[in-house]
């Protein structure tokens, strides 16, 4: 995986402007912060953030792929006051479970998710290198 910095840019904090890749692709729905069973616990965002990396964790070793394989991540959050301001809890939840910071990563902020108390819903592509 190479992380793509155009020269002269300012490095980005907790992602990375563009990754490329060769190998394996794996493509991971939106995980909302439900359990297996599709119980949320929580109607907290840093723990339903929690939740839903820890979905994406699962659903890539299906695929026998790890946390450090994902090149990119796309965050759907219903309130960007709520998300920024669970921002501690968020980052630590993120280096626990992910731990890097090389993806390229988008974060919305939407009026609603489909499932009603859905708070943040996080959808991610790995590559498994060749």
């Amino acid at each position: 995986m190479q992380v793509l910095l155009p020269p002269g840019w300012p490095r980005p904090r907790g992602y990375a402007n563009g990754v490329a890749a060769r190998g394996q692709q794996v493509y991971v729905a939106g995980m909302v912060g439900w359990d297996a069973q599709g119980v949320f616990h929580s109607d907290d965002m840093a723990d339903q953030t929690r939740q839903a990396l820890e979905n994406v964790v699962a659903v890539l070793k299906e695929a026998g792929a790890r946390p450090e394989h994902i090149v990119r991540m796309t965050w759907y959050v219903t309130s960007k006051k709520e998300y920024l301001e669970a921002s501690r809890a968020i980052g630590a939840a993120f280096k626990e479970l992910i731990g890097c910071f090389t993806a390229a990563m988008t974060a919305v902020e939407v009026s609603a998710l489909i499932e009603d108390r859905a708070k943040v819903e996080i959808e991610v592509t790995a590559v498994i290198p060749d």
